[in-house]
């Protein structure tokens, strides 16, 4: 039995950058945060909750096999750290590194823009 919609792990539409304009919006004056896995753009929303926008170029990760599992990644991240988040909508972008990394090192790339969003937005 789940709880309510604040309370689960879902990854509903309501978490999700869905449109162009929405992507934009991250896009137009964005904050930057890096490692060697990922760039990630983030821009406060003025929601209640974090969404998540997923821009993985096929210049970066050649196969799609290659991209599914890393969009893939991204999101069982995000789904389980949403509760943490602040209010912000996140942009991820992947850096061609990521192509040399394993699953430990990419969950911790994953872990480190977490760690790394909230102590930013605690000033925001």
């Amino acid at each position: 039995m789940m709880g309510s919609e604040t309370n689960s792990f879902g990854f509903s539409q309501e978490l999700r950058l869905l449109s162009a304009k929405q992507f934009s919006f991250v896009f137009a004056d964005a904050n930057r945060i890096g490692n060697k896995a990922f760039t990630v753009l983030f821009r406060k929303n003025g929601q209640t909750h974090p969404r998540l926008g997923l821009a993985i170029a096929k210049k970066q990760v050649k196969l799609a096999t290659g991209r599914n599992l890393i969009k893939r990644k991204i999101r069982e991240s995000f789904r389980l750290n949403q509760h943490r988040l602040p209010a912000v909508d996140f942009v991820f972008m992947v850096r061609r590194d990521i192509n040399h990394m394993d699953a430990k090192a990419i969950d911790d790339a994953l872990a480190h823009v977490w760690r790394k969003t909230r102590k930013l937005c605690e000033n925001y």
